[in-house]
């Protein structure tokens, strides 16, 4: 929630990009926060409520 969803949606994908390892892939729960606009303390919610 400190970075933001969205940068760590963002770093997951980099390193998939560069190292083809499944294990890199965002989760799917990741993926829909992000959709969402649930991007952690500059939104004011991610996995917690910050209101």
């Amino acid at each position: 929630d400190m970075i933001g969803l969205d940068t760590m949606m963002l770093v997951a994908e980099t390193l998939f990009a560069e190292y083809g390892d499944d294990f890199y892939l965002p989760p799917p729960l990741l993926r829909r926060m992000v959709a969402a606009g649930h991007l952690g303390r500059k939104t004011g919610q991610g996995f917690y409520d910050y209101s």
